[in-house]
């Protein structure tokens, strides 16, 4: 396996609904894959490719609960074994005529791939404190020209808010930022004391406030933050939501995002929900596909940091530490010389 790191962890490759009567093809990691439902609805995820000639196994069809290969009919069932081909319906095709499959799960709306074949690794966590009274929907995908890196960064980063939010999530007259403190978990890192000036932070807001966040990276390429405004500065007393962003690594500088929003608004409909969240995320993308370079380096000297970008710091430094390569730029790690970053 070329990314052996990445290829321990699930990632998210397609919304459960639509994944449906008719094989789906996607992409994880560079490889190609096929998704398919069997009769009792369950997803699979194989390589998208036919072992006998190497068709794309997602221009089949799915037939009595097996995948048909489109170019001549062989149909395998679910445990990935040939069972039919069709030019000798007599034949009794060998244990080694079998289609190459990966382990597939569904959660939070999503279909989730693990390439590797034996790992614990969990899914990323998404369980916000009082989840099960928050309302949940997801968002997008939105298909995005950078590494995956560079995009979960960018949901870690608070300084950017008053610039590329202005009027939103900030405000250009208003950009400092207060100290805040990251301490490692067993999955990535948490950051808590972080605190923003918003405008308006949610749909419910009824005047600018400050807005108390919590971050925690829950995987390679995914997270999840917290936001508490102020009391008294939404028309539902003590909101409170939770994001999570979901992302499918697709290639090196290619990404598909999901987010996740658990919110406690049950009044405004999905639509709205999800034009707020779409506000947000396409001011980010002009600015995520515009950096150079779109893998994110992890050498401390290609790019200046300062204690505003703690959250970052301590991302990249995991990402080291795993080993990760799937959408980075690696090299020698050293001690920042730049003194005025934590």
């Amino acid at each position: 396996m070329q990314w052996p790191v990445e290829s321990h962890h699930w990632h998210p490759v397609a919304a459960s609904e639509a994944l449906a009567d008719l094989p789906l093809a996607a992409e994880l990691l560079g490889q190609a894959l096929v998704l398919w439902r069997d009769a009792q609805g369950q997803p699979h995820a194989w390589a998208d490719r036919c072992p006998h000639r190497g068709a794309r196994l997602s221009l089949g069809r799915v037939c009595r609960g097996h995948l048909e290969c489109p170019y001549h009919g062989w149909q395998f069932a679910p445990s990935t074994q040939c069972v039919r081909v069709p030019a000798l319906p007599d034949f009794v095709p060998p244990a080694t005529h079998r289609a190459h499959a990966y382990a597939a799960c569904e959660a939070y709306g999503l279909v989730w791939v693990r390439l590797a074949p034996q790992a614990d690794t969990p899914l990323p966590a998404f369980t916000p404190e009082a989840d099960v009274q928050l309302r949940k929907l997801n968002c997008g995908p939105y298909e995005v020209q950078t590494s995956a890196p560079r995009i979960v960064e960018n949901f870690l980063d608070l300084a950017h808010f008053s610039f590329v939010h202005d009027g939103w999530l900030g405000a250009r007259s208003n950009p400092v930022l207060d100290d805040y403190a990251t301490e490692a978990t067993p999955f990535g890192f948490k950051a808590t004391g972080c605190k923003a000036w918003q405008p308006r932070s949610n749909l419910l807001s009824q005047r600018p406030a400050q807005v108390a966040y919590e971050y925690q990276l829950t995987g390679p390429y995914s997270a999840v933050l917290t936001k508490l405004p102020e009391p008294g500065s939404t028309a539902k007393p003590g909101y409170r939501e939770s994001i999570a962003l979901f992302i499918n690594p697709v290639a090196p500088e290619y990404s598909r995002v999901w987010f996740r929003l658990a919110v406690a608004d049950f009044e405004a409909s999905d639509d709205s929900l999800r034009a707020f969240q779409h506000t947000i995320f396409t001011q980010d993308q002009p600015v995520l596909e515009s950096q150079s370079p779109k893998r994110l380096p992890l050498d401390v000297r290609a790019e200046r940091h300062t204690a505003a970008d703690n959250s970052a710091a301590a991302y990249r430094r995991h990402l080291a530490a795993l080993g990760v390569g799937f959408g980075v730029l690696a090299g020698v790690t050293r001690k920042r010389e730049n003194r005025t970053a934590s």
